[in-house]
């Protein structure tokens, strides 16, 4: 069994900075990658960042924050994080963290993210 639990959400300003962590438990030697997906009131949600584990920590992004969020991991905590800059208030969600196992993914339960204009 996998746990992953959230951390770090909150209320930031437009245009400021908010760091996400992640920390995972359990059975996770076969996770990977881990990740963010992110859900906004009344949308679907949609796939944010993305880093491997065992691969030389190779990011992906989406476009739509591609340039301004930075996703990292520290093995030896178990840990990965999503640094986010220049937020815009349509990035305000509630923000999860994922880890895939093969076809299955793991989910967190998410933290809040609020941007004020």
């Amino acid at each position: 069994q996998v746990q992953l639990v959230e951390s770090g959400g909150g209320l930031v300003q437009a245009g400021g900075s908010l760091r996400l962590s992640c920390v995972a438990s359990g059975s996770i030697s076969s996770i990977d990658p881990m990740g963010w997906y992110r859900q906004a009131p009344g949308k679907q949600r949609e796939w944010v960042a993305s880093i491997t584990i065992t691969s030389g920590s190779a990011t992906n992004y989406a476009d739509s924050v591609k340039g301004r969020f930075t996703s990292t991991r520290d093995n030896a905590k178990n840990t990965v994080s999503l640094q986010m800059n220049s937020r815009k208030p349509e990035a305000a969600a509630v923000y999860y963290c994922y880890g895939r196992e093969y076809e299955f993914i793991y989910w967190g339960q998410g933290t809040q993210v609020t941007v004020s204009s």
